[in-house]
């Protein structure tokens, strides 16, 4: 039976910076995306009938292209794929934190 495989990767110098730069973007717009979602929350919470809409995976990356991308120049030395992958994995875990939260009240 098989279980799975091993792989090990020796990446050159210059793969080394590569996947560095991919995590420090991904781990920004992660970062990026949980303070803005904090900030809706809590607008959300404090104002009841000013809700604001809470975004997909989609709109954080259209937002992080409009706001964020313009003010940073090493998010072009990366893939697009490096945030917009991050803000998938955010929304789902988000989604499975709420779904929790509001299902066992």
């Amino acid at each position: 039976m098989l279980l799975g495989f091993k792989t090990e990767l020796h990446p050159t110098k210059v793969q080394k910076t590569l996947l560095a730069k991919h995590a420090g973007v991904a781990r920004h717009a992660y970062n990026w995306g949980l303070w803005l979602t904090k900030n809706i929350l809590n607008h959300n919470s404090n104002n009841p009938d000013g809700k604001l809409k809470f975004p997909t995976a989609i709109d954080l990356h259209k937002l992080l292209v409009a706001m964020v991308k313009p003010n940073n120049y090493w998010y072009y030395e990366v893939s697009k794929c490096a945030p917009y992958g991050c803000f998938e994995i955010f929304i789902q875990c988000l989604e499975t934190l709420l779904y929790q939260s509001v299902g066992n009240t």
